[in-house]
């Protein structure tokens, strides 16, 4: 029946590297959100959309929650916490190895306020000794009522399905939102940027991931139905210019070959990569750089 049909929007909130892209991307079964074992990976709300026979589950996936240091980290965590007063239920994610930190209580001190379902995902536990498991639990327990605790593995799956069963449990009967083969809601130039970034983050080192941003100048269809992309890397200083273009262009050359190997099977045909790198000193600090770049302080 119709009505029997459940909908309803996730926010994923947690301090950084827990793992919320790994789980995002698992859950609905290909590549939307970039992954890093660097923090403030997620810069933006990324949109995914599972949809099931019953139900269609919209998540959002905020960056990680942290005591800013400069604009672009004000703009972050402004929008995280933004996002918590807008959705049905919040997934707080923490890293089982990791365990409790005190960035962990940050963000509890910050969920006090919400007034939705709360749940505590407890990610990565194919890391951790099942003995470990039991006292996490109450440890988490005695810092926030949660709704529910649930032990997960987002890479290797374990137990996933059975959040998914919870977390629809708790939705309201609803529309379906978004076509039934539409797993974002961002356009795809958003995507194949951040796939770039991705490759930056994964092949540099300390002093380039946060001083990077990614603009997509041009996307052409040319003869042979393949695409031409032009992309520019933005970074803060000459140093990190060198870095990111390498000896001989290396570098520059083995991050395009990544980026071009997610972008084509996200586009479904061949792609021509041209990767430019461009100097704009302090950009993370200068309010027009931000709006330029998709920061927009309107939008918080």
């Amino acid at each position: 029946m119709e009505n029997d049909f459940k909908s309803g929007f996730i926010a994923i909130i947690g301090r950084p590297n827990v793992g919320k892209s790994t789980f995002l991307n698992h859950v609905i079964g290909q590549k939307i959100a970039i992954m890093s074992d660097k923090a403030q990976t997620t810069r933006n709300k990324i949109q995914g959309v599972l949809t099931q026979h019953d139900a269609q589950i919209v998540f959002i996936d905020t960056p990680g929650i942290h005591k800013p240091k400069h604009r672009l980290g004000d703009f972050m965590v402004q929008m995280a916490e933004d996002t918590l007063n807008e959705v049905d239920a919040v997934l707080f994610m923490i890293n089982a190895k990791e365990g409790y930190g005190r960035g962990d209580q940050y963000i509890i001190d910050r969920l006090q306020q919400v007034k939705k379902p709360v749940f505590l995902i407890i990610n990565k536990i194919d890391l951790i000794q099942k003995d470990d498991l039991l006292p996490l639990i109450e440890l988490y327990r005695r810092k926030y009522n949660f709704e529910e605790i649930i032990p997960i593995s987002a890479l290797q799956g374990n137990n996933v399905i059975h959040l998914l069963e919870v977390l629809k449990s708790y939705l309201p009967a609803g529309p379906q939102y978004y076509p039934e083969d539409q797993v974002t809601d961002h356009p795809e130039r958003f995507i194949i940027a951040e796939l770039i970034r991705e490759k930056v983050l994964q092949l540099t080192r300390e002093e380039i991931p946060h001083s990077i941003a990614v603009v997509i100048e041009n996307i052409e269809k040319r003869e042979s139905n393949a695409i031409f992309i032009q992309a520019t890397v933005i970074t803060e200083r000459k140093s990190q210019k060198g870095i990111l273009i390498g000896k001989h262009g290396k570098m520059l050359k083995e991050i395009g070959k990544r980026a071009r190997a997610d972008i084509e099977p996200l586009l479904g045909t061949r792609v021509y990569l041209d990767l430019w790198i461009k100097v704009e000193k302090d950009w993370r600090n200068r309010q027009n750089q931000l709006r330029e770049l998709g920061f927009r302080e309107d939008e918080y």
